[in-house]
């Protein structure tokens, strides 16, 4: 705390840069020979790559001699050339399973981490209208043709009911007292019914 620090104060924003210690035209004539050594290197590199290329083919299938072969070691090369064939459609089925599974799982991995991070986009959401057949036609499918009419499936109240019920209800003590006891939930019941 009262010990000063061994790191050198930072000024650099107060300091203005060097100027380089070599010119512009010998910076352009470096730049010039690493591009062309780079190039160099690219070429060198892709000529490699056709080299291991030929050479694996090579080694994996050979050129075929058929002069002088029977049909019967004829047919016998085409089954050997067939069980190959099916060797190698199998190992590229599975490695092309595993590719996908493994791109699943990184698509789901960068997904957590874009969560996790907070930063998820919401898509920008439109308001759409839809009628009530239409909802009906996406939720149900096709099997709906005919547009229901939701205002016709509604309870009716008749309001001659309720002034009725008003009416018998106008001393709540004297309905208390009606109501106490099985009668009263006898005649709950029936009402009811």
């Amino acid at each position: 705390t009262g010990e000063p620090s061994s790191e050198p104060l930072r000024t650099s924003h107060l300091i203005h840069k060097p100027k380089p210690k070599i010119s512009a035209s010998r910076r352009l004539f470096l730049k010039t020979k690493l591009l062309k050594k780079a190039m160099i290197m690219l070429e060198n590199e892709k000529q490699a790559r056709i080299a291991d290329k030929q050479r694996i083919l090579d080694e994996r299938h050979p050129t075929l001699q058929l002069s002088g072969l029977s049909m019967q070691d004829l047919q016998n090369l085409c089954k050997e050339i067939h069980q190959k064939i099916d060797k190698v459609d199998e190992e590229r089925y599975d490695i092309a399973s595993k590719v996908a599974i493994n791109e699943k799982e990184i698509q789901n991995l960068s997904q957590k981490v874009f969560e996790l991070k907070g930063k998820m986009k919401r898509p920008n959401l439109r308001k759409v209208r839809v009628s009530a057949g239409a909802m009906l036609g996406a939720l149900l499918g096709a099997k709906v043709k005919e547009s229901v009419d939701f205002k016709a499936n509604l309870k009716t109240v008749k309001k001659e009911e309720e002034k009725v019920r008003k009416e018998e209800v106008t001393d709540w003590r004297k309905n208390v007292d009606a109501m106490s006891g099985m009668e009263g939930r006898k005649k709950l019941f029936d009402a009811a019914q």
